[in-house]
């Protein structure tokens, strides 16, 4: 059977009542860029396109390791050795095949920004790297578009909106880079990315309520912390 399209779709009958039928047809109109399709932008692609956002632009550089099975449920074993970008929007598809997919098998750098990013209503910062999430921090400031930033280490985390306007992420870049392999856990990727795609969808609707804050939170206390940033 031919799934339904529209925002009237069963599929988001359970989501309308708290985002509204505009709502939910302003999510199936907008274009999302997910930069990193790694454990965070695993679940952030899987969750927007379950919601309905209507286009996305799926980002990464790299192809599927066997060391990444714990975390991104992207991928299978079948996967391993394959691009994510296009591994990314054929399940995509698989679950929603209402929502676009636009596979970029390349990293974003300063130069190349604009014409992998231009289309994006809003930026999903799904990256490991500071050097990279500057790049989208400077860009989107720009190009006054919204960016979502997500990071996760061991047992704790760390999500922010950032407004056009707003406090940037420069702002809580650390000195210089981690070296090395990130330790982490496959429920803590999932918290930090499911608030990530939380901030995006209110952003999505207009909702910046939650801007210029730098939320921490600690999984191993059940904690989360949140931090008033300056511009």
């Amino acid at each position: 059977m031919r799934p339904q399209c529209g925002p009237d779709s069963p599929r988001y009958s359970r989501q309308i009542p708290l985002l509204g039928a505009d709502g939910q047809e302003k999510l199936s109109r907008s274009t999302v860029a997910v930069v990193g399709l790694g454990g965070l932008g695993s679940i952030v692609s899987l969750y927007l396109a379950a919601a309905g956002v209507g286009r996305l632009i799926l980002v990464d550089g790299d192809m599927v390791e066997e060391g990444n099975l714990n975390r991104q449920i992207l991928y299978d074993e079948a996967s391993i050795g394959l691009p994510k970008p296009f591994i990314a929007a054929r399940r995509v598809r698989s679950l929603n095949s209402c929502v676009e997919t636009i596979p970029v098998y390349e990293r974003v750098t300063r130069e190349n920004a604009d014409r992998i990013l231009g289309e994006a209503d809003l930026v999903v910062d799904a990256l490991d790297n500071w050097g990279g999430r500057l790049v989208l921090d400077d860009y989107t400031e720009q190009a006054g578009k919204p960016l979502v930033h997500g990071a996760v280490e061991k047992l704790y985390g760390q999500v922010m909106l950032v407004a056009p306007g707003g406090p940037r992420l420069r702002a809580i870049a650390p000195g210089r880079e981690k070296e090395g392999m990130i330790p982490v856990i496959a429920p803590a990727v999932g918290v930090i990315a499911s608030l990530e795609t939380k901030l995006a969808v209110e952003a999505l609707l207009g909702d910046y309520s939650r801007a210029g804050r730098l939320y921490v939170i600690d999984l191993r206390l059940m904690d989360i912390q949140s931090i008033e940033l300056r511009s």
